[in-house]
């Protein structure tokens, strides 16, 4: 099987930007986030749905709000959609 290629043009800073604490810590709460709509039944491990947050920061060291009137299932094409344009 090839393997599959990155889309992004650097790993090194990729793998250098996931592993500051911010950004462990922001993943960590997703995932939490993501858990806890799994054990409610509300989401499944392949369904294509994403856990949003309605109200997101673009500060990157800011932790997420993870309380239940924040979150919301999206499918993954109508969340990615509504993230912002990157320059």
């Amino acid at each position: 099987m090839a393997k599959k290629k990155s889309h992004h043009t650097n790993p090194a800073a990729e793998a250098r930007w996931e592993a500051q604490p911010a950004q462990v810590k922001r993943r960590s709460q997703r995932n939490q986030a993501r858990r806890e709509f799994e054990k409610e039944g509300k989401v499944h491990k392949g369904d294509g749905k994403e856990v949003d947050h309605k109200k997101f920061t673009r500060d990157l060291n800011a932790p997420l709000d993870n309380s239940k009137s924040n979150l919301h299932v999206l499918s993954r094409s109508a969340n990615r959609k509504k993230q912002p344009k990157r320059k």
